[in-house]
């Protein structure tokens, strides 16, 4: 008998009895391979975050003098943004590899990519020593940070969500995204005890290179462990049955991004749509707000990371309740909490911060953080449950990723020209509500993922549409 799952008609796949079955793995191998993957993803968001708090605190200061504080923090979030453009360039190269040689050869080489970049950022001279060659440098390495994090984040959560069963992939998933607020922790952690153990100007001449070089150190940790992981039993399967079809036909299998586009053209919309207030509130509360707190608010700097520290701990532990949550109730449900949450949130958030009181500006930080889990938690198991085997690296990376240029990328950007325009907060809210109104019509067009056997291997290449003939009505799901 057939057995097929739901599949929207837009892209035809097809398990029959001769697909090969996976089981799922034992429950401390499960934990090892999450292990492996929030490691990874830890440090690879510790190096791009790093970037991000050093570009609202340092480098308009070393790399773009002579500049006023709000222009050069411009220049500086420029070259932040930078990052983001090649993010879609990793996704696309890391995803066709990925695709076609497996999740865990790519993961490795993203690694190396980003430690590697970090820890010269800390090598890098200054304006004062080498002039205008030291921002085109910080720019070049700030282009392999985004090349390696547009690439690691699909491999990651792909690892998880493919060796895990349907039941709780909503919680395991969940696991490789807490890598950002630990990562987020980790970098602003770092930044704060060197401030506060550091005058001013030591930790401008030589004290923000620390965390940078720290970078060389976390990697060799991550790659060990990382390395000790399997492959992805549902990708084995599913090369095993392209090899056999390459085996006994002449056509070519098509190229993971040609056949995502073919079959999968709608979920990559609806994956774009659906990070847009996720990126954007992220970058806006976590990033923007060390510019907001200091110069609007007349904050201190240590103020400011010490909230944004305090936050992240906190987010870094409602991820995985999220993502339980999405299990039981659905991912739609929980996404939609967060994007209508952090839509409400906009108004009262940046009122809080006016106050200039550490505790509400700790507050307003701490439910901006919680909300944005909401949508980042279900994210790893919805994205990956949109995607056929063959073509769910590229499918995933593509949706996340290319989005990311117009979301999360100007996000710094955008909130501090309307700042510097407008002198108040209210342009800025606005900006992010109407990235919530784009998600939440983006998720209300999408389909309901939970539940779905990740191991199902359709008919993903030429043959899809007769494969699909070839079922019984009777045994299909509409």
């Amino acid at each position: 008998m057939w057995r097929h799952a739901y599949v929207p008609a837009n892209r035809p796949e097809v398990v029959s009895m001769a697909a090969p079955a996976t089981s799922p793995p034992a429950p401390s191998n499960l934990r090892r391979i999450v292990a492996a993957s929030l490691v990874g993803t830890t440090i690879e968001w510790y190096d791009f975050f790093l970037y991000g708090s050093a570009a609202a605190l340092v480098f308009n200061k070393l790399f773009f003098p002579g500049s006023d504080p709000l222009v050069g923090t411009l220049l500086s979030f420029l070259t932040y943004a930078v990052g983001f453009a090649a993010r879609p360039i990793g996704a696309l190269v890391f995803g066709h590899y990925g695709d076609r040689l497996g999740r865990k050869k790519l993961l490795v080489l993203s690694l190396l990519l980003m430690g590697g970049a970090t820890f010269c950022i800390g090598l890098l001279p200054t304006h004062a020593a080498i002039g205008s060659a030291a921002p085109v440098l910080l720019t070049v390495l700030r282009l392999v940070q985004g090349f390696a994090l547009g690439g690691e984040w699909g491999g990651a959560v792909l690892l998880v969500s493919e060796h895990g069963d349907a039941e709780r992939r909503g919680f395991w998933a969940s696991w490789p995204q807490t890598g950002a607020p630990a990562g987020q922790l980790l970098a602003t952690g770092v930044l704060a005890a060197l401030t506060a153990l550091m005058s001013d100007a030591a930790f401008l001449a030589w004290g923000w290179r620390i965390p940078f070089l720290l970078s060389g150190v976390l990697v060799m940790v991550g790659l060990w462990i990382r390395l000790s992981v399997d492959e992805s039993p549902v990708f084995k399967a599913a090369l095993a049955q392209a090899s056999a079809r390459k085996a006994t036909s002449e056509k070519a299998e098509r190229m993971p991004l040609v056949a995502v586009m073919r079959h999968h053209w709608r979920d990559v919309l609806i994956a774009m749509g659906a990070r847009m207030a996720e990126n954007i509130s992220y970058y806006v509360i976590t990033a923007f707000i060390l510019v907001y707190a200091t110069i609007e608010a007349d904050l201190s700097r240590q103020t400011a990371l010490n909230a944004v520290l305090v936050a992240s701990a906190v987010h870094f532990v409602v991820i995985p309740l999220w993502g339980a949550l999405s299990d039981r109730i659905g991912r739609r449900p929980v996404y939609l909490i967060g994007a209508v949450g952090v839509g409400l949130w906009m108004f009262p958030f940046f009122a809080l911060i006016d106050t200039r009181s550490f505790g509400n500006l700790l507050l307003a930080i701490t439910v901006g953080l919680v909300f944005h889990g909401a949508m980042y938690a279900p994210q790893a198991a919805f994205f990956s449950e949109m995607f056929a085997t063959r073509m769910r690296y590229s499918g995933a990376s593509i949706g996340a990723q290319f989005s990311s240029v117009a979301a999360g990328a100007p996000a710094p950007l955008i909130a501090t020209a309307l700042l510097d325009h407008y002198g108040n907060s209210t342009p800025i809210a606005l900006y992010v509500i109407a990235a919530a109104l784009l998600t939440m019509v983006a998720i209300l067009c999408a389909k309901e993922t939970r539940n779905r056997d990740l191991s199902d291997i359709g008919a993903e290449h030429g043959k899809a549409s007769d494969a699909q003939a070839a079922v019984p009505a009777d045994a299909r799901s509409v």
